[in-house]
């Protein structure tokens, strides 16, 4: 297989809030770490905003405190080597109060959050990064955001005529106040939803009588629309070997449905698409016809 490098595999997922690691690429991460890549995390918020029934609050002092905890879990069943957050508040849907909250990430300027990934990019050196497709996978404001910045971080991390302060430095080699040295990441992936899992769930949800612009806790996810909107497929991720790592960390996540995932009926609708996760390819462009089975496989040429 012609991989990118043979020196040690580092991939770098840019996400928002605790549970975006595992309900959307938990199985690509855990398959990565299991055999032998240095897999970390960037979250750009601990989701504050999100609802919590007041028995999962019980030992904690907040619903932050509370999410962490659970992404800590998750990490540790994935495998992952560390878990960074860029501490900005959690958003909600479009229109929400917690929008106009002064740390809400959906009032921070791009150019801001991007210099924040653009640090973790530098010091960790991934050759691969990956993040939400362009539509935040069901729109969240939050998704569409961190996309944003993560694209604009990746373009700035190699170019040697914009300094980045590294904060807390993660290098003992790197002193605080120095400035990071430039670092070009070699690909970049956007994580989206398979088409064909759109489409049957919205099926579905008609034939049950349900209303497919109205999903999920709050009725506020527009699936019907999001099924319409079409990415490339430019990459394939069979995770079958760590399917179990995959649903135990999804159990961590007690308080976002994490433990009943896989019953009723989404869990049959997981179960069809059980095992394979999929992404497009943002840079470089992609040039094979057939899918990458490898995000650190050269599927350029």
């Amino acid at each position: 297989m012609n991989h990118l490098s043979a020196e040690q595999k580092r991939l770098l997922a840019v996400l928002a809030h605790p549970d975006d690691e595992t309900f959307g690429m938990g199985g690509t991460l855990a398959k990565y770490a299991q055999e032998g890549s240095e897999v970390y995390l960037v979250c750009a918020t601990r989701g504050e905003a999100g609802d919590v029934e007041e028995k999962y609050l019980h030992g904690f002092n907040s619903i932050a405190e509370r999410r962490e905890n659970e992404l800590r879990c998750a990490a540790e069943k994935l495998g992952l080597k560390g878990v960074f957050f860029l501490n900005y508040r959690d958003s909600g849907m479009p229109g929400s109060p917690d929008n106009q909250h002064p740390q809400a990430l959906v009032g921070v300027p791009i150019q801001q959050v991007a210099m924040d990934v653009c640090a973790y990019i530098r010091r960790l050196r991934p050759q691969v990064v990956i993040t939400f497709d362009p539509i935040g996978g069901y729109r969240h404001p939050d998704h569409i955001a961190i996309h944003k910045a993560t694209v604009r971080a990746f373009e700035m991390a190699g170019n040697p005529g914009i300094a980045i302060d590294p904060g807390i430095a993660i290098d003992p080699g790197i002193a605080i106040g120095d400035s990071l040295p430039p670092y070009q990441p070699q690909k970049l992936y956007f994580h989206t939803i398979p088409k064909m899992l759109l489409r049957v769930t919205v099926f579905l949800l008609r034939l049950l009588g349900k209303d497919p612009h109205k999903f999920g806790r709050n009725a506020d996810i527009d699936l019907a629309s999001i099924a319409e909107v079409s990415f490339p497929t430019h990459a394939v991720i069979d995770f079958t070997s760590v399917r179990r790592l995959r649903e135990e960390a999804a159990a961590c996540h007690a308080s976002q449905g994490g433990e009943s995932m896989n019953k009723g009926f989404s869990g049959w609708i997981r179960k069809l698409f059980a095992s394979r996760e999929t992404f497009m390819q943002a840079y470089p462009p992609p040039m094979k016809n057939k899918p990458c089975r490898d995000l650190f496989d050269n599927c350029s040429g």
